[in-house]
């Protein structure tokens, strides 16, 4: 699920584009009037779309923008002569007066595109550092001493452990070491 604010200065205007986007399938998180109030919500979850008028009762869109974390887009709706100047900065634009076909279809977009990027995100591997690939190594080594396997035999086994049980590799390395102490 994609999580979308609606952050417009009047509470009204923001609660109408909740009702339409609502009645086009979309799951909407909150509506709000300050950029204060956004950034609170925010930081409940990880990404999401915020819908955002240009002028919010306590900042702009810009600053706004600059404040959201990594993996939040941000739907800028205003005036043409605003988006204008809203011009290579990572922002998505639509112009007033809205239609709500336009609106549904830019938000369904951007939906699609973050949800590209998510999985994306969790199909590249994880890095680890230095001390969990240490932690690894050594219950390999552990492994191919008291059960004589090869590295891969020892890499594939705790593979094969971490995914039956749900834990990660790190987690799993832990516990083949613990086993050793008893």
């Amino acid at each position: 699920m994609i999580n979308i604010i609606v952050a417009l200065p009047k509470l009204e205007e923001a609660k109408g584009i909740r009702s339409i986007l609502i009645k086009n399938g979309f799951s909407v998180s909150g509506v709000c009037t300050t950029g204060a109030q956004v950034l609170n919500q925010i930081d409940e979850w990880s990404g999401g779309i915020v819908i955002c008028g240009y002028k919010l009762t306590d900042m702009f869109y810009a600053e706004l923008h600059d404040c959201l974390p990594d993996g939040t887009d941000m739907l800028l709706v205003a005036s043409q002569h605003v988006l204008d100047d809203c011009l290579d900065n990572n922002i998505v634009c639509l112009s007033m007066p809205l239609s709500v076909h336009d609106l549904t279809g830019t938000l369904a977009m951007m939906c699609q595109a973050l949800a590209r990027r998510r999985r994306k995100e969790k199909q590249r591997p994880k890095c680890r550092d230095e001390t969990e690939r240490l932690l690894i190594g050594e219950a390999k080594a552990l492994l191919m001493s008291r059960n004589n396997m090869t590295e891969a035999e020892a890499h594939r086994y705790l593979q094969k452990c971490s995914m039956d049980s749900g834990a990660n590799l790190t987690e799993t390395a832990r516990m083949v070491l613990m086993m050793k102490k008893v």
